[in-house]
């Protein structure tokens, strides 16, 4: 049986956003919720409600309006890709193809960081996406802070959340 093509969500972005937050692919239930980090067991909604003050047992489309309205945005590096699980390490490196950031990156001129929620992240990004941006874009910094995800249980939630504190910057 063939594995299918998973595809990822548009960004959930204002034009006036200046943080990047970047996963690799969503996870199976996330694809099931049309949701970004829907897994009842993902620490990133709770380590954003305790970055910006949401409440992360909101509606999704609240969590979503206030932590754009906080000035994050928030994409995956892969628009699609194949992978038998929600694991990162099932992704079938052929089938990779990377999310538009070259046109991203100009229509939110004020991102001026990017996020890498996990190794896998900031992989793909490096590998698939890097080379094609302009000079200006390369220069981002960029961050890669500890997997949210379930699967990531070798760090507590206290240890991630304070790794996380890192996207505060100096906004």
């Amino acid at each position: 049986m063939p594995v299918p093509t998973l595809r990822s969500f548009a960004p959930l972005a204002r034009p006036d956003a200046t943080r990047l937050i970047l996963g690799s692919m969503p996870g199976k239930r996330s694809l099931a919720a049309q949701q970004y980090y829907a897994h009842p067991h993902n620490a990133f909604w709770p380590i954003m409600a305790a970055q910006f003050g949401l409440d992360a047992s909101a509606p999704y489309a609240e969590r979503c309006a206030a932590l754009t309205a906080a000035g994050v945005a928030l994409w995956d590096v892969l628009a699609a890709c194949t992978r038998q699980s929600s694991l990162d390490s099932d992704i079938v490196e052929a089938s990779i193809k990377a999310n538009d950031f070259v046109s991203f990156l100009r229509a939110h001129p004020a991102i001026r960081a990017i996020y890498f929620n996990g190794a896998r992240a900031e992989q793909s990004f490096v590998r698939h996406v890097l080379p094609g941006l302009s000079a200006a874009q390369q220069m981002l910094p960029r961050h890669r802070l500890p997997s949210t995800s379930p699967a990531h249980a070798r760090m507590d939630f206290a240890t991630k959340r304070d790794a996380w504190q890192r996207v505060l910057g100096a906004f």
